[in-house]
């Protein structure tokens, strides 16, 4: 770096180009950082994002507005909680980010669903019912991955699930101060 009398450094053009992508680097991060805290997606417009109605497919496993999709997270790698009545739920697991925060998850979920085939891999796109003691459906929703969390008013229930044309069930019972856990392998 050369100097000149009341200048400033002037950088070769080395200094220059690292200066200029360290900066690149950090702006990126910045708005990537801006668009997450806004819910949305670096680059702000893969799926439909709120703010201008465009459309993109920068994001994997659905878009920014897709409420099925196992690619919305809430943070931590967590998927995105659904609402199905008064039952909410969240499934996924795929990847290794959002098993891990599911299973951090399921000590504040009333009832942990888990999916595996016979060789204890996990298994996704399971259809699962679930039941009151009186038959009522109270869900009806396809697990996005080998874990299911949902909330369920304390109680007894069935849970049916079904993969690959093969149904099983399980009863559970949902105290007041505790929780149920039901495993299916196929």
């Amino acid at each position: 770096m050369k100097m000149f009398d009341n200048t400033r450094p002037v950088l070769s053009a080395a200094a220059l180009a690292a200066t200029l992508a360290i900066g690149a680097v950090g702006f990126a991060g910045s708005a990537s950082l801006a668009f997450a805290q806004q819910g949305m997606p670096p680059g702000g417009n893969a799926g439909t994002d709120n703010m201008s109605g465009t459309t993109g497919n920068a994001t994997v496993g659905g878009s920014s507005t897709d409420n099925t999709s196992a690619g919305n997270v809430n943070g931590e790698g967590m998927p995105q909680v659904q609402q199905q009545g008064d039952v909410s739920y969240v499934s996924g697991g795929v990847g290794q980010d959002e098993s891990k925060a599911l299973q951090a998850a399921e000590h504040s979920w009333p009832l942990a669903l888990r999916f595996t085939g016979p060789k204890s891999e996990f298994l996704a796109d399971v259809h699962v019912q679930i039941t009151d003691a009186h038959g009522a459906s109270v869900l009806d929703a396809t697990s996005r991955g080998p874990y299911m969390l949902v909330r369920v008013r304390p109680g007894r229930y069935t849970v049916h699930v079904s993969h690959a044309g093969v149904d099983k069930k399980s009863a559970v019972t949902v105290s007041s101060n505790g929780r149920a856990r039901a495993a299916f392998v196929w």
